[in-house]
């Protein structure tokens, strides 16, 4: 709730004195005026020099009606002293005019200094509302000199960290950080003292006890009137429980991922052991082809080693990337899907282009392009086109890097308006039963960790509808 002006005063030094007290401080602020005058007789050539700052000290520490009053007083004060005759009408025009043009001075000396205490007053509770808000914030906030060494330091910066104010104020902020990221922090000193921002950023932190905490954390440079750096402040929030929720559901959709693979494997598994059955049957039956018939097995067997190999790819967890081709990894997955868009009768139109590697992680890549492929078949129940193109590309958003650019596209029935705004956050699904909602989500995030970009383009319009997934994973991701 905000306060007129009127009662902003009253938050004043002024308005906490009775009235009294203010008006009777006008009196003396004249008094004290008049003396000054008869004592120097310097002020006599202009008495209205030292009644005007009596009426400025009054309307800036005792409020604008005990100005007013001050003035009328001032008045009275100069017209007895300064003039002659005494108290009378009858003065000369230019004392008429010199009076006149005093109590307007005083008068606007007074407003003006009346706004002054006003915006100060608000001032004092800005900073006292804000200094409030960081006291008790949640999030760790606390700042640090040029040179990195604590200022301040809020509640929540206790609560995150485990130190307390007195524990850490004149001590370096890299008490805060670890071993490991101290160029981090020194990098962000540099950067702000040039006056170049920081972005928000993910990171770890050290607490009093050694142990690391997942923040989330903000750095802004603090300037002085003139616009020099004198400083930086920081805000901390603690993370850890978003980064955890957020594994969870990756792990909760790659079991997902792997529930739908499930079908594809075992009918492909079926296929060669259906096979493997025949030719043994066949190599009993008949001993002069034996040799022949367990040769066929044996490639029906390595077949099924190859599936088993390829389905070890979604699951396999691999904690450094590694050099793999895009292509190759995409036509992995697209073998697994195959018997569900003969089944669907989606015709597939494959372009692969030689040589294009990355540095990732296999077992992500396999599950991105399972989310995309699956998306791509249920949005065509009647059949259509899927066109995959693999291709060697350079990014075409102004910093050039090199890398593979994979495109898939369907002929299906599109995404609305309202699904395009909400396509890539978690739990949003149009399939409703047989979707989690977390697919794209979790494809986006893993285009990003490879440092990589997708975007979509999609129509519904009926006979041009479809969807096209872009991906660009740079070539050093």
């Amino acid at each position: 709730m905000s306060l007129d002006p009127e009662r902003q005063q009253g938050f004043a030094r002024s308005s906490r004195l009775s009235w009294p007290v203010r008006y009777g401080g006008a009196c003396l602020s004249v008094i004290v005026a008049t003396s000054v005058w008869s004592s120097s007789s310097l002020m006599h050539h202009d008495p209205f020099a030292i009644f005007v700052l009596s009426v400025v000290f009054t309307a800036r520490f005792l409020g604008f009606g005990p100005a007013v009053f001050g003035t009328a007083l001032s008045v009275m004060a100069v017209d007895f002293f300064a003039f002659a005759p005494h108290f009378s009408l009858n003065l000369q025009s230019s004392d008429i005019a010199r009076l006149v043009i005093f109590v307007f001075i005083s008068l606007l000396a007074a407003s003006l200094a009346r706004q002054r205490s006003r915006a100060e007053v608000r001032a004092d509770q800005t900073l006292e509302q804000v200094a409030a808000i960081v006291a008790s914030s949640e999030d760790a906030i606390y700042s640090a000199t040029p040179d990195g060494i604590i200022t301040s330091w809020n509640q929540g910066a206790e609560k995150l960290y485990g130190y307390r104010s007195d524990e850490v104020l004149g001590k370096p902020v890299l008490i805060t950080v670890p071993p490991e990221r101290v160029h981090e922090s020194r990098s962000h000193f540099d950067r702000l003292t040039k006056g170049e921002p920081v972005e928000s950023y993910q990171t770890e932190r050290r607490r009093k006890d050694g142990s690391l905490v997942s923040v989330m954390l903000s750095v802004s440079p603090l300037r002085d009137r003139k616009g020099i750096v004198m400083g930086a402040s920081a805000i901390a929030r603690d993370v850890t429980s978003q980064i955890r929720a957020e594994q969870a559901l990756q792990r909760s959709e790659k079991m997902a991922t792997a529930g739908r693979l499930t079908a594809a494997i075992a009918h492909e598994i079926n296929n060669p052991l259906e096979a493997i059955t025949n030719l043994l049957y066949l190599a009993r039956r008949d001993p002069s082809r034996a040799d022949q018939h367990l040769e066929m097995a044996e490639r029906e067997v390595q077949r099924i080693a190859d599936i088993a190999q390829q389905t070890l790819g979604f699951v396999r967890e691999v904690s450094d990337p590694k050099t793999l081709n895009v292509a190759s990894t995409l036509d992995e997955v697209l073998q697994l899907y195959l018997p569900k868009l003969n089944s669907r009768h989606i015709d597939l139109q494959k372009e692969f282009q030689d040589g294009c590697e990355i540095r990732g992680f296999s077992g992500e890549l396999h599950q991105l392009f399972s989310n995309l492929i699956v998306n791509a078949v249920e949005a065509m129940p009647e059949g259509g086109r899927l066109r995959v193109r693999v291709s060697k590309r350079h990014e075409a958003d102004g910093r050039g890097r090199a890398g593979v650019r994979v495109i898939l596209a369907d002929n299906g029935t599109g995404i609305s308006e309202h699904g395009r705004a909400h396509l890539f956050e978690p739990f949003y699904t149009t399939k409703r039963d047989s979707g989690t909602g977390l697919g794209l989500w979790l494809s986006e995030g893993i285009v990003r960790k490879h440092d990589g970009s997708i975007q979509v383009r999609t129509s519904t319009r009926p006979g041009r509808s479809g969807t096209v997934f872009s991906l660009f994973l740079p070539g050093n991701s």
